[in-house]
């Protein structure tokens, strides 16, 4: 009897355990404000403090503009926000004219460092092997890429490029960096470094069209070449190999590329495009007639991201942008006032 007792009482105190450790039941505490949503990166107007990053959430129910300035004592983020970059619970703002990176804590967006060493002209930058690599092209100047600690943000080497190439967008992928070496619809090639070394280990050069953007998608890199009648989407291996051609037939100057779910998502003028990965064929309807904001400004911004489009129409820099989000059907379902030129959304 008495085991009977101790078993069943037992058998109570697991009980109570298992309806008191019920996932459902867990509220983790939260970490910030701004740990569950999408950060809009907001360029400003060139030459003035005017930078900013908006936030929606997830639900796209609430959105809040030029929260850094909300978040550390009305100070201005700075001139031109160009790209953010994450790292565990740091997001990197590069700030192209003011040559500064501004860290903060994502959620919070509380401002923890910020490196200035050797930055001019800073353009994008990417996270690899405990190294932050950034792209530095000055016009008519020096062009370089510049490599820092992720861990303390201390300088740790500058790679220089040849004057007449480009140091632009860059991507990560297994284990190697690509800079791309093209820029206002002008270039065909990729920059691979090696990430141990830090040294660069050679070009690839795609054989039709300008390079307009370059992406990292499950350990391959992917270029869209934009072609006056024809463009083309590049597979390339991170041993630098192109391993697999799309041609877009019939669609001129693409660019804007994006992946996500398996498939291709890319513009051509006002226009927005999708198509499975594995097509060979181009679609000849698109998925989106975006606004037509005039050349340099239509679809600014684009970006898709967590079964959404970002589309900003940036007002040619004379007002807030206006970013229409889609799902990846074309279906709109939110309209969001944001920042002076909306170039990019992220996900928090």
């Amino acid at each position: 009897m008495k085991f009977n007792k101790l078993f069943q009482l037992l058998l109570a105190f697991i009980l109570v355990i298992n309806i008191s450790c019920n996932d459902d039941d867990i509220q983790l505490p939260s970490r910030g404000n701004y740990e569950n949503g999408y950060f809009i990166a907001n360029e400003g107007n060139f030459g003035t403090p005017t930078a900013s990053v908006s936030f929606v959430s997830k639900d796209l129910n609430t959105s809040e503009n030029d929260i850094y300035k909300k978040n550390n004592n009305n100070e201005n983020l700075g001139d031109v926000l160009q790209t953010i970059v994450f790292n565990d619970d740091r997001a990197f703002l590069l700030l192209n004219n003011s040559n500064k990176i501004t860290v903060v804590n994502r959620y919070t967006f509380k401002k923890m460092g910020e490196i200035t060493a050797q930055l001019n002209n800073p353009r994008y930058m990417t996270i690899s092997n405990g190294n932050i690599y950034v792209s530095n092209d000055q016009y008519n100047g020096e062009k370089y890429v510049n490599v820092y600690k992720v861990s303390d943000l201390s300088f740790v080497k500058k790679i220089a490029f040849a004057s007449t190439s480009t140091a632009e967008r860059m991507v990560e992928a297994g284990g190697t960096v690509f800079v791309q070496n093209a820029s206002y619809s002008y270039g065909n090639t990729l920059t691979r470094i090696n990430t141990t070394t830090n040294d660069i280990i050679n070009t690839v050069s795609i054989p039709n069209g300008q390079i307009e953007k370059t992406v990292s998608y499950n350990n391959n890199v992917y270029v869209i070449a934009a072609g006056s009648t024809d463009s083309y989407i590049y597979q390339i291996s991170s041993a630098g190999a192109i391993t697999k051609t799309t041609t877009l037939t019939g669609i001129n100057n693409a660019r804007n590329l994006e992946i996500e779910g398996g498939k291709y998502y890319y513009s051509s003028s006002n226009k927005i495009y999708s198509m499975d990965m594995a097509a060979t064929t181009a679609p000849t309807t698109p998925l989106i007639n975006f606004v037509d904001g005039g050349t340099y400004f239509t679809l600014y911004g684009f970006t898709v991201k967590d079964g959404k489009i970002f589309a900003s129409d940036v007002k040619g820099f004379t007002a807030p942008s206006e970013v229409t989000i889609y799902n990846t059907s074309g279906v709109e379902l939110k309209k969001v006032t944001t920042g002076i030129g909306s170039n990019g959304a992220y996900v928090n």
